[in-house]
């Protein structure tokens, strides 16, 4: 069974394999890279110097001379200085220079990753945890730069730079010093590898539990009228808090673990250090190394363990990054139930003749949703379909959309099988006024505008006079720029309506669905979205999905379902005459509507 989130856990081992994944995004940018990596060996190559200056710097001042040389010094303090800026700014020109790369790497895999999402079915959809994907998210984008940046740039270089300097001290001084390096060097990484690796446990559950937190909060924020209404408050910020209480305990054992390979790393890099100061100085009281010698040691090993402690923290993070990256990657592998044909062709309208034929579907084989649906819909013609909650009208808008496929039969229009066209076609050409319109955080004309992304603003302003939205709009401070806020909450849900109206009429598609447009609306409000669906449905070939049997008694043909099979069909007069299931749900609501006339106000 296909997983809706890929597991947040890291490998036991770093996935090397990954690095195949982004090196296609450092390509893009040669020029870049060679010049960034040609100011990494410059910077080496004066980070490797600048010991010698500085024992030739106190080695000549340290002669017993009659008249000390002055220029001398001079000389090589300014070569020494000369040699650090060098070292310094060639750095910061590399980092600035390959800046460029890691920041287009993230852009290209982030909208990859994001174009993907949008691409997966909706199922994949009404199962994910919308905190914990984002943060999944954000952490592979930075894990990638932060990969980028320290794999080439810093563990690399570093390496080489060990390796120089244990060649330099085996050259110069013989086999103790750089034996003594070697093994350090070798104790620390083996160390760091070790001990990282079984942190990785603490990682992965600090992980966990931010992703957790972060998905409690957004659900919670995402329902606020809900919570709301059973004055959850408490409730909400309790579960919160027990997430946080989970992430408060991960990140200490995090912390704690830290600790312990911080201490060990410490405790290596100062033995070192120790054991070579001490053989340096030994050599230096039998006069076979001068203090220039002593000083230059010293040095080295200090410029060789600031990296090499550097190195250990890198490590850590490219094993956090590369489980980022991984969970990242894995969302890309993950593939829609519902795709295009090879041979898919646009859909193309004629009339917009639409033909459920033979139609069944079920999520679960134990759950059969419709069962054996014929109808169609000809050019022109409205057809309602109504039926009790639950006997799968408003399936029929999602197998018509495709976003799923009938689990036998087969829709149509103008003769075209759905599985044979785009499915980006058979959208376009389809405009929908849902039950739950759901609006984006920014202002009426925007949310209108979305109906058709590059439209003018006379069009948007003449879909709002058509959607008679204009009255309402003219009463608000800031007219047309007015924010909707989060999901449009701002807004009653007769307006919200208009807006989705609007945004159809903007779109201006051959066919139109309206999925229970006005279920949840007052009578007034009912009255005047069903006005405007009638205006704008003229000439069009449209599906409505109504609860409400009033809404559709102008229904050229009325489609009667119960539990996912149709009962009855014809036109309102031809289904009352006919005294079946649809006259006994008419006269149900009428006797309800007469007992309590204000249950539609």
């Amino acid at each position: 069974m296909r997983s809706s989130h890929p597991s947040t856990e890291p490998e036991k081992s770093i996935n090397w394999t990954l690095l195949k994944l982004i090196w296609p995004y450092m390509l893009e940018h040669k020029v870049r890279i060679v010049i960034a990596l040609s100011c990494l060996v410059l910077s080496k190559a004066a980070s490797v110097y600048g010991p010698f200056l500085l024992k030739y710097i106190v080695d000549t001042l340290s002669r017993e001379q009659a008249s000390p040389l002055v220029l001398a010094p001079i000389g090589l303090v300014l070569a020494y200085g000369f040699a650090r800026f060098s070292m310094i700014i060639l750095g910061e020109i590399r980092d600035t220079v390959f800046g460029r790369v890691t920041e287009r790497a993230m852009r290209r895999v982030s909208l990859q990753v994001f174009q993907h999402i949008h691409s997966l079915d909706l199922d994949f959809h009404l199962n994910r945890r919308t905190g914990g994907l984002a943060r999944d998210i954000e952490r592979g984008t930075n894990g990638i730069s932060f990969l980028m940046r320290f794999f080439v740039f810093n563990i690399a270089p570093t390496l080489i730079e060990i390796a120089l300097v244990i060649g330099i001290l085996l050259y110069n001084y013989g086999a103790a010093f750089a034996v003594i390096t070697l093994i350090s060097v070798v104790l620390y990484i083996l160390f760091s590898i070790v001990t990282t690796d079984w942190r990785t446990q603490f990682v992965r559950e600090a992980n966990q539990a931010d992703s957790a937190a972060s998905t409690r909060a957004i659900d919670s924020l995402l329902n606020y009228e809900t919570v709301k209404y059973f004055t959850n408050e408490s409730f909400e910020a309790n579960l919160y808090d027990k997430t946080l209480a989970d992430w408060e305990l991960a990140r200490r054992k995090n912390r704690l673990s830290l600790l312990s390979l911080n201490s060990g790393q410490a405790l290596i890099i100062t033995a070192a250090m120790t054991a070579m100061m001490w053989l340096a100085a030994q050599r230096v009281v039998d006069e076979t190394m001068t203090i220039g010698d002593f000083v230059l040691i010293n040095a080295f090993m200090l410029q060789l363990f600031m990296p090499l402690n550097f190195l250990g923290f890198v490590y850590r993070e490219i094993k956090s990054s590369m489980a980022n990256i991984e969970n990242m990657f894995a969302l890309m592998t993950l593939s829609s139930k519902i795709t295009d044909e090879p041979d898919a062709a646009p859909l193309v309208i004629s009339g917009g003749h639409i033909v459920f034929d033979s139609v069944s579907f079920h999520y679960s084989a134990d759950r059969t949703i419709l069962s054996n649906v014929s109808f169609d819909i000809k050019p022109g013609e409205k057809v309602a379909v109504v039926g009790a909650s639950g006997a799968g009208k408003s399936t029929l808008v999602k197998l018509l959309f495709r976003f799923y496929d009938p689990t036998s039969g087969a829709i149509t229009i103008d003769g075209q099988p759905l599985k044979q066209i785009t499915q980006q076609s058979l959208r376009h050409a389809i405009g929908i006024v849902p039950q739950d319109t759901v609006l984006f955080n920014s202002s009426i004309f925007e949310n209108i505008r979305y109906g058709k992304p590059d439209a003018s603003d006379a069009e948007v302003n003449t879909a709002i006079r058509l959607a008679h939205l204009d009255g309402f709009i003219n009463q608000l401070p800031e007219g047309s720029a007015t924010i909707v806020g989060e999901r449009g909450l701002k807004l009653s849900g007769g307006e919200k309506q208009r807006v989705a109206i609007a945004r159809t009429i903007l779109k201006r598609p051959p066919i139109l669905l309206f999925d229970e447009a006005t279920s949840s609306l007052d009578s007034k409000s009912e009255r005047a979205i069903l006005t405007a669906l009638k205006e704008i449905s003229q000439g069009h070939t449209s599906l409505v999905i109504a609860h409400r049997l009033s809404t559709v008694v102008d229904a050229d043909r009325i489609v009667v379902l119960d539990h996912g099979r149709i009962v009855e069909q014809g036109s309102h007069e031809q289904l009352i005459a006919a005294a079946g299931y649809y006259s006994d749900l008419w006269r149900t609501q009428q006797r309800t509507v007469r007992q309590d006339p204000e249950m539609l106000d």
